[in-house]
């Protein structure tokens, strides 16, 4: 049994030098931010939320180079909630404009502003 032993090292050395996967999108640290938001409520967890939301669109590095579906959405949704109706609704325009498939719900949201 300890013969075999000496085979699995060099297999495990090889896997573990492995490139690992990249991912489609970064979300940066926007799992530990939202839940922050959504347990306080505040203003203070409202501002890092904007953040984060600022980071992800501004610092993309997943393997499509695009910012991941529902962020402007939602970005654009806590803007209109800071009663930054405008650039809200410009973040909800550019998610249809990348994400086609959410134009009926988005439309949906910009014609109960109106």
């Amino acid at each position: 049994m300890k013969k075999y032993a000496y085979l699995l090292i060099p297999f495990y050395c090889f896997v573990a030098c492995a490139p690992q996967k990249k991912r489609l999108y970064s979300w940066g640290h926007y799992d530990d931010v939202s839940y922050y938001y959504l347990k306080n409520k505040d203003e203070k967890s409202t501002q890092a939320m904007i953040e984060s939301y600022k980071s992800i669109i501004e610092k993309q590095t997943g393997l499509r180079g695009v910012v991941p579906p529902g962020i402007y959405a939602d970005y654009g949704f806590l803007l209109i909630q800071s009663k930054k109706t405008e650039e809200g609704k410009a973040m909800l325009k550019k998610e249809i404009e990348l994400y086609p498939e959410s134009k009926v719900f988005i439309e949906r949201i910009l014609k109960t502003l109106n």
